[in-house]
């Protein structure tokens, strides 16, 4: 049982020690699911609700899968917290694809979180073998049009949490296994006028509901997962022939309420959470040159009370054929920044349209 323990409280350590330096607060569990996906995204400022026009909508906003009609792959790749050397890395994978006889697009996801290799030992000290912690989950979404412009999408999700070895004392105690949906609409009104200005096809307007399930167990100790609540707003500025400028926003809020007496259940933690930190906000945006060439810059900021994480983001994608590679750096503001130096990158290979 000592055994169990101790490894379970070493990979727990290191799980919430990443949580806190990527800035989530409310003593959530597998926070590796709040990790934006795409380097696309991440390169303007973690921010995508509105936009969600690829295979990465999965994440971003599900209604936004209402909108595409092609099959797609997008996988990414990253190590994470490279300050610390912490043999911690990110991985994920995505397929999309439109299917006429159901008039939307299904896709199925997974996401692994590499937390790296501990070192069990006995009550006298003695070593007894090494382990490896991880994290994943796999998702399957559909998302279609409830009207010309509106998309609404639903993704399920199984998450497993493996912070150390079970069957050893007690049996299964650092494994915990949950369950979640998200539900995202995404609006792009095609006529569209605003106190006198003419906003067709240029305006989005997206809402997503992530992570809404019941609280990760390990040790007899129950943590929420990380529910928050995103709200995206886009803007297509210049639109021509050989020009594309896109500026975007999110503004997202973790839904846990949580302190000594323990953790606000849902859907009571939708109410009391506000009072708990405040939104982030995420600013960007995007430029393509003649369909091919992309630039991309961001800010991301929080509050104090929420991890106060700021710092600027830039990124660059290139588009040949079927292929679309992006990468983003994150400035941070302060020195020796746990996020400093996060190189990112992912691959999106579209098929192209299949209705």
């Amino acid at each position: 049982m000592m055994l169990m323990k101790r490894g379970a409280a070493v990979a727990t350590f290191m799980v919430v020690s990443a949580a806190c330096m990527y800035g989530q607060a409310g003593g959530s569990a597998v926070p590796f699911l709040l990790i934006a996906p795409d380097a696309r995204a991440s390169g303007m400022g973690d921010v995508g609700t509105a936009i969600a026009d690829n295979a990465n909508a999965v994440y971003w906003n599900t209604g936004g899968l209402g909108f595409q009609s092609s099959r797609q792959i997008s996988l990414a790749f990253s190590k994470w917290l490279p300050q610390f050397n912490a043999d911690l890395f990110y991985s994920y994978g995505t397929y999309s694809d439109y299917v006429d006889a159901i008039d939307g697009t299904i896709a199925g996801t997974i996401t692994y979180m590499n937390l790296g290799e501990f070192t069990r030992t006995a009550e006298d000290g003695s070593q007894l073998g090494k382990f490896r912690s991880n994290e994943f989950c796999i998702g399957l979404s559909y998302g279609t049009l409830v009207s010309d412009d509106v998309g609404m999408g639903m993704q399920l999700k199984y998450i497993q949490s493996n912070l150390a070895p079970a069957g050893i004392g007690q049996a299964g105690a650092g494994v915990g296994i949950s369950a979640a949906f998200d539900i995202g609409l995404l609006w792009k009104p095609e006529k569209l006028t605003f106190f006198g200005e003419n906003l067709d096809n240029t305006f989005s307007l997206g809402v997503n509901l992530q992570n809404v399930g019941p609280k990760m167990t390990y040790l007899n100790e129950s943590d929420p997962l990380p529910t928050t609540l995103r709200v995206g707003v886009a803007f297509k500025i210049v639109e021509d022939e050989y020009n594309d400028l896109t500026i975007t926003s999110d503004f997202s809020k973790l839904l846990v309420k949580r302190d000594s007496l323990g953790s606000d259940p849902i859907p009571t933690s939708f109410l009391t959470s506000w009072g708990v930190g405040g939104p982030q906000i995420g600013v960007g945006m995007e430029y393509i040159y003649d369909r091919i060439v992309a630039l991309r810059g961001g800010y991301f900021s929080e509050p104090k009370a929420a991890g106060n994480r700021r710092f600027f983001t830039m990124g660059a994608g290139v588009k040949y054929d079927l292929f679309a590679v992006d990468f983003s750096y994150i400035l941070t503001i302060e020195d020796n920044h746990p996020l400093a130096n996060t190189l990112r990158f992912s691959l999106l290979v579209d098929w192209g349209q299949l209705k």
